[in-house]
């Protein structure tokens, strides 16, 4: 049995770091994917649940904020817990074996200044947000190279 994840999204929200009983570290965020198009109700990205443990979630506890760009790979997983009204409740959550943080903290800075301000409680509008990045800018003028070329003979497929 298949049990793959990959997703490319930004986080919604601070990451949440906590530690469990016996020291383990965990992060709670979610990822806001783009669907690509427009839902019967206007919806234009998934939000899904994403958990990290030990370093993984100290990095993303530490390096990312909301509106941070990552590519998340894991599984999905299901948990089952009774509430204090003493009604079950069903999580479905992404368990992240890795997490890669896909712009730099300064280039998420530069796209946050650019961006008109949105109030607290609204999510961003992902597909806006991926928009907005020049790609064809995005690197430092240390990293940039002008052009390159890709020969038919140098693809191994």
């Amino acid at each position: 049995m298949i049990n793959n994840v990959v997703l490319v999204g930004r986080i919604t929200r601070d990451p949440e770091l906590r530690s469990t009983a016996s020291g383990s570290s965990v992060t709670s965020f979610t990822v806001a994917c783009d669907r690509g198009y427009n839902s019967a109700d206007g919806q234009t990205a998934d939000f899904i649940s994403c958990v990290a443990w030990n370093k993984t979630a100290e990095n993303i506890a530490k390096y990312c904020g909301k509106g941070s760009l990552v590519g998340v790979e894991g599984r999905i997983q299901t948990r089952n817990y009774e509430n204090n009204q003493g009604q079950r409740v069903y999580v479905t959550e992404v368990y992240c074996n890795r997490v890669q943080f896909l712009e730099s903290k300064a280039m998420r800075e530069q796209q946050r200044q650019q961006r008109p301000q949105v109030p607290q409680d609204n999510f961003y509008d992902v597909k806006t947000m991926n928009n907005d990045i020049d790609l064809d800018n995005s690197f430092d003028s240390d990293n940039s190279f002008d052009s390159f070329d890709v020969m038919d003979d140098d693809i191994q497929f």
